[in-house]
């Protein structure tokens, strides 16, 4: 039988289950963690003293916080600066689709206005007029566009860093918010300078040329350790967008990083390896807290909706990393294939139809021994049916990531073409 959660002895094999918790998360890196170092301790400590009904509880408490954050991301600076690429950019919108921000016409408005990322509601970014646009003091501005309403701000200048984005780091500043700049277009910068001096340019020191130009002008606002991003919203996996990926995940709460991380453009393998840590570690959890309830008679017992379940898990898999069926159109047509030859490559699509031939959903073995112990309940029940969940939800997560990176190669070599 189960154990009560008053009995707070230590159990070894509980103790074990706790120390595998602590291993498990401190091989990630910062960005990729998704859960803080109290929530651990406090899943570790309800283990460590059998508290069944403890742990799930504080997992599914967890989970819940991490499902239904929030991001808001303020985008401001000098109109023309190129803040609405950027936006289209994070949200993985064409500048031609029917809800991109607006490219390339005169800034008018004065006020805010909000992009939805299209597959993840949950995160909002906001289009915020510039300064130099409207007639708002600093202070002034940012209590109109709602300042305490953001996570972070992101000011973007295309050229020189002005006066306006100097005074807004600085209001910014003093109301202890955190605000990263980016220098855009920074592609043609370097396409106009190797065309006006061909015989003397070099791209690393013309980039570091743009880059200290953008410190010295915040050094002189006494802003001493913000950092400076160079991008190109048109070739994302170049110059400093992988890196401020990274930032952004870095210093943003733990439980935020999971929603944040999924309207990140899987521009590189290191990006396509993050999504799949954070999803390692929303696996683990779910089958630890799956583990645990089975140590409780009856309730670990599959029921007929696993396959459904499954199903469902692997099309989140495929939407999460961009190899869900519409998405596939879409890049088969930007590589001038039709659907059916791009699937030829991909194991995806087709993953789940291959697992009931192979009968890999369950070990046939061990089938009426593991029904046994889902319905007598107990330790055994709680390591069969981690075992059996960790298994299936990774050996997915690995196809499916396998697939992504194959696609980001061949648009990588198409891009090269």
């Amino acid at each position: 039988m189960g154990q009560s959660s008053s009995n707070t002895s230590v159990d070894p094999k509980n103790k074990n289950w706790a120390s595998s918790i602590e291993e498990f998360f401190k091989d990630f890196k910062m960005e990729s963690q998704m859960l803080s170092s109290e929530i651990i301790n406090l899943i570790k400590s309800n283990m460590e003293k059998g508290d069944v009904s403890g742990t799930a509880n504080v997992i599914s408490d967890a989970m819940n916080e991490i499902e239904n954050a929030t991001i808001n991301i303020a985008v401001t600076g000098e109109s023309g600066s190129g803040k609405s690429s950027f936006i289209n950019a994070l949200r993985g919108v064409g500048h031609e689709e029917t809800d991109a921000a607006a490219c390339g016409v005169v800034e008018t408005t004065m006020e805010r206005k909000s992009y939805t990322h299209p597959k993840i509601p949950n995160v909002k970014l906001w289009d915020l007029p510039g300064i130099g646009t409207t007639k708002f003091q600093p202070q002034e501005y940012l209590k109109k566009m709602n300042f305490n309403e953001y996570d972070f701000f992101i000011i973007i200048c295309a050229t020189r860093f002005k006066e306006n984005d100097s005074k807004l780091a600085t209001v910014i500043k003093k109301m202890k918010k955190n605000f990263y700049l980016v220098r855009s277009r920074v592609d043609s910068d370097l396409y106009n300078q190797r065309r006006a001096k061909p015989k003397t340019f070099r791209k690393e020191k013309t980039l570091q040329m743009i880059r200290e130009d953008c410190l010295d002008n915040l050094r002189a606002i006494d802003v001493n350790h913000a950092p400076v991003f160079l991008i190109s919203s048109f070739e994302l996996s170049e110059y400093d967008f992988p890196k401020l990926e990274s930032t952004l995940l870095e210093e943003l709460p733990a439980y935020k990083r999971h929603i944040f991380m999924q309207c990140l453009p899987c521009v590189t393998d290191a990006a396509i390896e993050r999504r799949k840590d954070c999803l390692r570690q929303k696996i683990w959890l779910e089958a630890l807290k799956c583990g645990a309830l089975a140590t409780i008679p009856v309730m670990g017992y599959l029921s007929d909706s696993d396959v459904q379940q499954l199903e469902e898990t692997l099309t989140f898999y495929r939407s999460y990393f961009g190899v869900d069926d519409a998405s596939l159109e879409h890049i088969a047509k930007d590589l001038h294939l039709s659907v059916e030859e791009l699937k030829t490559n991909l194991k995806s699509p087709y993953l789940l139809s291959v697992e009931k031939d192979d009968d890999l959903l369950g070990d046939q073995l061990l089938k009426k021994f593991e029904k046994f112990c889902y319905i007598a309940g107990g330790f055994l029940a709680t390591g069969l049916y981690f075992r059996k969940t960790f298994y299936l939800q990774n050996h997915f997560l690995d196809a499916v990531v396998d697939d992504a990176k194959f696609l980001l190669q061949r648009a990588v070599i198409k891009g090269q073409d």
